[in-house]
């Protein structure tokens, strides 16, 4: 199946499924400097206190600390894509061991050349000794809850997965019954017509279920709400009017699937279906600075009473909206405006990455 990603492995498939985070990234490098600046104050508060606070004594543990935690960040982050390959109990095992193994050599290098001052020799293997179990229960610790963590994450994201998905499924239905309903029309008025308009729909639903996951590329999105369009053209003709302003939006650029094909069906039911004349419906969709916008337009008289169909239109609106979030996050946004005569709808969200690595969202 699509989601065979959601099941427990014990050895991670890919990089970004690792325990172990990026500690090159300078987030994961602050938050390790601080944690290795508290530790200093633990080991310096743990000695006994002396009338006089020794600062020289902080500052050159403060170093030697600092000194195993960047070296350790450094080495572990240069050696992440090997160590992924593994299953999680031995790359911990081999982390801790890494670890442990530098902080020896530091402790080494800083004992040859009396960085911390001449040291007794009867308490050299003491001090290599008490190294080594600190660097092993810290890292232990610290490797606990990067997987910890990222067991909490997996499953943050197979419950999303699974809200986005009933989402999904609520969409299609009511896709389908809508568009039902406009090839009903049909049957009466042109029963050729009418059987031409059933084949593209199935050609359309059929589309509408073969791609697997929730985020498709634009280009299938595009494509899917033309031929929704060509259904509804059966029906009104030449009073549905078309103008798209596309072209400077990539083509495999994520989108959450049946996006655009709610937006065009509310602009049908707002300004064409009511008016006898028709109208002009305009797609206009951009992609700048990591930024995609989609605006769909249409003409919009004040109507005495709205269709019933209008608050299935809705939903429609309020699934999108809500999909939107949980893909995108609190930067994304579905709002409706009217000026000018026009009804506009537009929603807008932060993109940086394309389909084929949104997928993994």
């Amino acid at each position: 199946m699509h989601i065979q990603w959601l099941t427990p492995k014990k050895i991670p498939t890919t990089i970004d499924d690792f325990f172990v985070p990026e500690l090159c990234q300078p987030e994961a490098l602050l938050s390790m400097v601080l944690l290795a600046e508290l530790l200093v104050l633990v080991l310096v508060l743990a000695e006994p206190m002396l009338p006089g606070f020794d600062w020289v004594r902080l500052a050159l543990t403060s170093l030697f600390v600092q000194w195993n935690v960047l070296l350790s960040a450094a080495l572990l982050c240069r050696l992440r894509p090997l160590l992924a390959r593994l299953r999680a109990a031995v790359a911990g095992c081999l982390c801790c061991a890494i670890v442990v193994g530098l902080t020896l050599a530091c402790t080494a290098v800083a004992d040859y050349y009396q960085l911390g001052g001449p040291l007794p020799r009867n308490g050299e293997v003491n001090l290599y000794l008490r190294h080594a179990l600190i660097s092993m229960i810290m890292s232990a610790l610290l490797l606990r809850y990067f997987y910890l963590q990222s067991q909490w994450r997996r499953q943050e994201q197979a419950e999303l997965r699974a809200r986005i998905e009933s989402l999904q499924a609520r969409i299609r239905p009511h896709f389908l019954f809508n568009s039902l309903n406009s090839i009903a029309s049909l049957v009466t008025i042109d029963p050729y017509q009418a059987e031409q308009a059933v084949l593209d729909l199935s050609d359309l639903f059929r589309a509408s279920l073969a791609k697997p996951g929730s985020l498709v590329s634009w280009k299938d999105e595009l494509e899917l709400g033309k031929r929704y369009l060509s259904i509804e053209r059966y029906r009104l003709g030449e009073r549905l009017q078309l103008q798209w302003e596309v072209a400077d939006v990539p083509n495999d650029l994520p989108i959450p699937q049946l996006t655009l094909q709610p937006l065009l069906e509310n602009a049908l039911i707002h300004g064409i279906q009511p008016r006898i004349e028709g109208g002009l419906v305009r797609v206009e969709a951009s992609y700048t600075d990591g930024v995609f916008q989609l605006c769909v337009s249409n003409p919009y008289d004040e109507p005495e009473e709205q269709p019933t169909s209008v608050r299935g239109t809705r939903l429609a609106l309020g699934n999108i909206d809500a999909r939107l979030a949980a893909l995108f996050g609190p930067r994304a946004s579905l709002s409706v405006e009217r000026r000018d005569g026009r009804h506009y709808t537009c929603l807008r969200y932060p993109c940086a990455r394309l389909t084929q690595e949104a997928t993994a969202i």
